[in-house]
């Protein structure tokens, strides 16, 4: 873990050129992620979330808690705009899984583009797809969707999705571990253990299988 957490930062610094103030300057572990911490934590200050665009942690909720993400179909579909995503250069996905009636993800977006952008087109084209599979099948369950707004009669996510950005290797590891974890908690139960639900990035971090190649490792 101390060697990620070096690794993390001092990649940060070297983009930044001030690889220089490290060199030289400690000599032992303890003193590189003092050292390297308070750097970053330097640059850090004053900056605004558009401006750094950090790999963050992105949730995403269905309307009501609806299982609509049960069906692999539409798992396929955030699988497919996902790579559509990293395939356009707009983020690296570092980590994801999907839920029945949500979805993590670990990303991070290009910083020439704006964040609420990007996500707002991944949840706008996600739950259009959705809504047009509903409808060419005239399944019931569009009904259970419909809020007859001003600017929609159809609303699928939640509005306000939650996005963390992660500053540090513990804490990135620590939301990887989670969401990995998550479709074998209590109350889902939806594999026998992490390595055999499809819908995720385990298998990508445990040499396991992995049919998302679009997926690229946080240390990377």
């Amino acid at each position: 873990m101390e060697t990620h957490y070096i690794q993390f930062f001092t990649a940060t610094i070297l983009r930044w050129k001030d690889i220089s103030a490290i060199v030289g300057v400690v000599t032992n572990e303890h003193a590189i992620r003092q050292h390297v911490t308070k750097a970053f934590l330097r640059r850090l200050k004053g900056k605004k979330l558009m401006e750094t665009h950090y790999i963050q942690f992105f949730t995403a909720t269905i309307l009501r808690w609806k299982d609509i993400l049960a069906s692999d179909k539409y798992k396929d579909i955030i699988i497919e705009s996902m790579r559509f995503l990293v395939n356009n250069g707009r983020v690296k996905i570092h980590g994801f899984v999907i839920m029945p009636n949500h979805i993590h993800l670990i990303w991070r977006i290009n910083k020439n583009l704006l964040l609420q952008n990007v996500q707002r087109d991944f949840l706008k084209y996600t739950a259009q797809q959705i809504k047009f599979d509903l409808v060419d099948s005239k399944s019931p369950l569009l009904s259970g969707f419909e809020v007859r707004s001003k600017d929609r009669q159809y609303q699928f996510w939640q509005r306000n999705p939650l996005s963390i950005d992660l500053y540090s290797p513990e804490i990135l590891e620590q939301k990887l571990n989670y969401i990995h974890r998550n479709p074998i908690q209590k109350g889902w139960t939806l594999a026998a253990d992490e390595s055999r639900y499809f819908y995720s990035s385990y298998q990508f971090y445990h040499q396991g299988p992995n049919p998302f190649e679009f997926l690229s490792h946080y240390m990377d």
